[in-house]
């Protein structure tokens, strides 16, 4: 495996389709739910986007599972793109959507500990020991190219492990999207002696919640939502094109998973029909945490310009996602996709109140029980049957 890889180290990708520079227009940009006058707000818009943090390809880290490899050059680029998509929820989580980085600033304490989630090392929770890990799982042999839903599908289980962040992880089924099963796992009831064994209380339906007088339920689990999308066979339908580009002015946005065969790139943004993005393939040396526990972070943040494409290049499997902090968020959420998604003829993705009765039943998961706690749990891969994994999907849209 090493010598295969070998020959990727200190790759920098360069494709002929990329458009560098930004143009002189007036058009605006869409960012993660925010938008930028390109004319005016250019510098603004460049600090935006170097805000993100930014996964590569790295080299010289620990072997994965003690004698695998220790590089994911040419292999890892949708996994580092799935840790860009969930680092920005983590980044909304505790930060905010507001929240900048500036190079060499001294950021807050909870910027530090997202970054520790996502080192090369098999003891984070989030790292590319544990994702290659728990993709055996999901049919995905060590140093296998992954897709968009079995990243998704990858985070969902890894997250059960992790205690700080405390998401509901949901990824869904057949281009739906039910609201009642979200409810389900984000709606935490506090239990009581008179609470145990009784049934949580109806939720709203989507229209009372288009009225805004849905009942908000004690604690909400804040929700990282991610859609996996098949938007045509071989290339993407054109008509799915405008209700693609309106997922990233939504504010809950956490852009798309997605690229062209064997290249994964994490969409962050879009200027009329160019997508923006962040590009994985760039190998870099592994950096660890230094003696004062710190990262020195200037690796994960590029403070290029980022890359754009058009949209028609995108290959037709993708993956949306997106964060709602709050039971209000996940209500605007849906409001939103009434209005701007389900308005198209040939839609998207459907977005249903009742969990459809052909479907099993659904059942929030919930962390296995192992003898080991959080990211050991998964040192070998025997240990992965003790997690009920889901098979792979496709999806198909025409």
């Amino acid at each position: 495996m090493e010598s295969v890889l070998s020959k990727y180290e200190n790759q920098i990708t360069i494709f002929t389709d990329y458009l560098e520079e930004f143009p002189d227009t007036d058009e605006l940009v869409w960012i993660l739910g925010k938008q930028h006058l390109l004319k005016t707000e250019r510098s603004k818009l460049l600090s935006d986007v170097s805000a993100r943090l930014w996964f590569t390809y790295r080299r010289k880290f620990s072997p994965i599972g003690g004698t695998g490899p220790s590089s994911d050059a040419g292999w890892g680029c949708m996994l580092r793109c799935g840790q860009m998509m969930l680092a920005q929820a983590l980044i909304c989580r505790h930060l905010g959507r507001d929240w900048n980085w500036e190079k060499q600033k001294e950021q807050p304490k909870e910027y530090q500990r997202i970054l520790q989630c996502f080192l090369d090392r098999k003891d984070c929770c989030y790292s590319i020991h544990q994702m290659a890990q728990m993709g055996v799982g999901e049919g995905k042999s060590i140093g296998e190219w992954f897709g968009p839903n079995t990243v998704a599908q990858v985070l969902k289980k890894l997250a059960l492990f992790d205690e700080w962040n405390s998401l509901a992880v949901y990824v869904s089924m057949d281009n739906t999207v039910v609201i009642e099963d979200i409810k389900k796992m984000c709606c935490v009831f506090p239990l009581s002696a008179d609470t145990v064994g009784e049934n949580p209380p109806d939720f709203p339906s989507a229209s009372s919640q288009s009225k805004g007088t849905s009942a908000c339920c004690p604690a909400w689990k804040p929700l990282l939502l991610i859609v996996p999308l098949r938007l045509g066979i071989n290339q993407i339908n054109p008509v799915y094109v405008d209700a693609f580009k309106e997922c990233f002015k939504m504010p809950q946005s956490l852009g798309a998973l997605g690229g062209k065969p064997n290249n994964a790139y994490y969409f962050i943004g879009f200027l009329g029909d160019e997508l923006i993005f962040l590009d994985p393939h760039t190998t870099q040396t592994f950096v660890d945490t230094e003696e004062n526990g710190m990262v020195d972070d200037q690796t994960f943040h590029c403070l290029q310009s980022p890359h754009r494409m058009n949209i028609l290049n995108l290959d037709p499997s993708v993956a949306l996602g997106f964060f709602c902090k709050e039971e209000k968020d996940f209500d605007n959420w849906c409001r939103l996709v009434q209005k701007e998604i389900l308005k198209e003829n040939l839609r998207m993705f459907e977005l249903v109140q009742k969990h459809p009765s052909h479907w099993p039943p659904f059942v929030p998961p919930a962390k296995p029980e192992v003898t080991t706690t959080g990211a050991e749990f998964i040192d070998s891969t025997e240990q992965l049957e003790e997690c009920d994994l889901e098979e792979e999907f496709e999806i198909l849209s025409v």
